[in-house]
């Protein structure tokens, strides 16, 4: 099945349920993936939209929500935090699982290694191939200063 076949069965259930909060976040979704078809379709480069292509649009959503649940913070603006929270947690479980800190560290230690990179010229390069080989996996937001900060050690 695919992720856009399971966001429309998570919202038909969220119906049945009248989950308003993600009712809302499911028609928001899939409203996002029907403008990226309307995108995919038009244009010099037409295809279909693939799972990748959601993919991508939720880690975009994912991480305006991240950026939104900061201010929020920052602010003190719980009620807006809330609605923001939930709608990071309904992205995210569409999601690969991230890794976290350290599994994120070892694979660009092993990446740094690998490559024989030892200055941050060089972080071009690494990063290029973690982007390759773990672009599911990896949180780029918290990947990229960490990789400057090991390759400034070197």
């Amino acid at each position: 099945m695919s992720l856009k076949d399971t966001i429309e069965n998570e919202y038909k259930t969220a119906l049945k349920l009248k989950d308003k909060n993600k009712i809302s976040t499911y028609r928001l979704i899939l409203s996002s993936i029907k403008d990226l078809d309307i995108v995919n379709r038009s244009g010099p480069n037409k295809k279909d939209t693939d799972d990748e292509d959601i993919k991508k649009l939720l880690k975009k959503m994912v991480k305006q929500r991240t950026e939104s649940i900061d201010i929020y913070k920052k602010n003190n603006r719980t009620d807006l935090l809330e609605v923001e929270q939930n709608e990071y947690n309904i992205l995210t479980g569409f999601l690969p699982k991230q890794l976290g800190e350290e599994e994120t560290k070892k694979i660009c230690l092993d990446l740094i290694a690998k490559l024989g990179a030892n200055s941050i010229k060089d972080m071009g390069k690494v990063m290029g191939e973690l982007k390759k080989n773990h672009s599911d996996e990896v949180d780029f937001a918290k990947a990229g200063p960490m990789l400057k900060d090991l390759l400034n050690e070197q």
